[in-house]
């Protein structure tokens, strides 16, 4: 992940640790649901690192219920940050 052993997005030990849940449960349901919750903290982890503004606003708008608005705004944060996800990945 990072250059001659350096972590540059700070996710290194998630994706270790999800490595390792990988190699000691075969694949299937049972790999699905141990290691779900390391998959899900790298996925985020990378997120925040790739796009930290749209990825904060989301957290930020989206952690609860609330008016119309903050549910609008919530939604256009998720868009914004789709939108800045999308704009990462190879065509």
């Amino acid at each position: 992940m990072g250059e001659a052993g350096r972590d540059r997005t700070g996710c290194e030990n998630l994706q270790r640790a999800l490595s390792g849940c990988h190699q000691r449960f075969r694949p299937g349901a049972t790999r699905d649901a141990a290691c779900r919750h390391l998959n899900r903290a790298l996925a985020e982890c990378l997120v925040s690192f790739v796009c930290p503004e749209e990825s904060e606003a989301v957290r930020t708008l989206c952690g609860s219920g609330g008016t119309r608005l903050k549910r609008s705004q919530c939604q256009q944060a998720q868009l914004s940050l789709s939108v800045c996800i999308s704009s990462h990945q190879p065509d």
